[in-house]
């Protein structure tokens, strides 16, 4: 009889411990994503190059999940996580009456995603589906594992191509300005210095508005996952941790994907 009872207190708690449907948010950083560096500026135009950094470790990031208990057989996950790594990047005008060169470090917003006018910065957000198959005889942790469908949406990387695109006529009639410069004029000398700072800061503006007026790039893959999830009885509040491995998903050229997500959270459950 004592044995009995044991397996139907264990029971009971077990049930307790775990609700039909949760709510949560978490930490979720990108594992070993790396985005390679500019070796040297590259030139955009005459007189006019670019450089970016690179980043590498760790990309920070964030997400919420919303997860339904179909209890005996299996659970479901709809996941959104919002990652991020920063980089420096700078354009440099030289002034070709003196050889001097200005250097204009960049800012820029990124259109659709939630930063805003700031250093550089390689934004992807993924969106997963996933069906996990759960552990079910333990009371209060459930480990589970499971795999989905992956939406992958990030941004461009600030490079030599994406600028060159946005040199115009009013970029060329600047540029060809301070080509004439005579260096034998100090008067030439001086005014080749201020069109220097000038032709950066258009080309600094031209750029701002070019990445907020960029898409995203839109691609499909899938994923693997191992978690556990923990909630006490009665209590509605539920811990869980997730490791996510990405198949698929296109990235940048610059972009070296980790494709590996750690999930770390707490939410509602009821």
């Amino acid at each position: 009889m004592k044995i009995k009872a044991l397996l139907a207190a264990g029971a009971l708690l077990a049930t307790q411990s775990f609700a039909i449907v949760g709510i949560g948010a978490h930490y979720a950083p990108g594992l070993g994503t790396k985005m390679n560096a500019m070796d040297a500026p590259a030139p955009v135009a005459d007189n006019v190059s670019l450089q970016h950094q690179g980043f590498d470790g760790l990309m920070q990031g964030f997400g919420f999940k919303l997860w339904v208990d179909l209890l005996p057989i299996i659970d479901i996950e709809a996941t959104l996580n919002i990652q991020f790594g920063s980089y420096d990047a700078s354009l440099f005008v030289t002034n070709p009456a003196d050889g001097s060169v200005a250097e204009v470090p960049l800012e820029i917003e990124l259109g659709g995603t939630p930063f805003g006018k700031a250093n550089p910065k390689f934004v992807a957000m993924t969106g997963d589906l996933s069906i996990t198959y759960p552990i079910t005889f333990l009371p209060i942790i459930r480990p589970y594992i499971g795999g989905g469908l992956s939406y992958h949406l990030n941004s461009f990387v600030l490079n030599q191509k994406f600028v060159s695109s946005i040199i115009d006529g009013t970029t060329q009639e600047m540029i060809q300005v301070l080509a004439q410069v005579d260096p034998t004029d100090p008067a030439s000398v001086q005014a080749a210095q201020e069109k220097t700072q000038q032709l950066g800061e258009v080309m600094k503006e031209k750029v701002q508005k070019a990445a907020l007026d960029e898409g995203l790039n839109t691609s499909i893959g899938g994923h693997i996952l191992v978690g556990l999830r923990a909630k006490l009885p009665i209590i509605p509040i539920a811990a869980y941790t997730n490791f996510k491995y990405y198949i698929g998903g296109d990235y940048p050229s610059e972009i070296d994907a980790g494709n590996m997500t750690l999930e770390l959270g707490i939410g509602l459950a009821i």
